[in-house]
């Protein structure tokens, strides 16, 4: 008598620190995905194969949505600043719309 054994093959990880969580190992084992995300990083969840979430630390939510900087500070920072690019607007009559 044989006894096969078969084991979930995991995809590799889309960026270094990532762990892959199919929707029904996130359901099944949620704190442990929090956790992991606290601790290790973003964890990413897929659905029938595909990527369909990422759950981060809400420190690392907070750093990466936090705005800095200006929108003047943003542009004087481009590498077309100071390239002499000049905008020309169009001195025609705005067209009429419906409302």
């Amino acid at each position: 008598m044989t006894i096969m054994t078969i084991t979930k093959k995991r995809h590799a990880a889309p960026a270094q620190g990532m762990e892959l969580w199919t929707v029904a190992e996130a359901k099944a084992r949620f704190s442990e995905l929090v956790e992991k995300a606290k601790s290790q990083g973003p964890q990413t969840i897929t659905r029938h194969g595909k990527f369909a979430a990422v759950l981060v630390s809400a420190a690392e939510w907070q750093r990466r949505s936090t705005r800095s900087g200006t929108l003047v500070e943003f542009l004087s920072q481009s590498p077309l600043h100071g390239a002499g690019l000049k905008i020309e607007r169009s001195s025609d009559i705005p067209r009429k719309i419906g409302l």
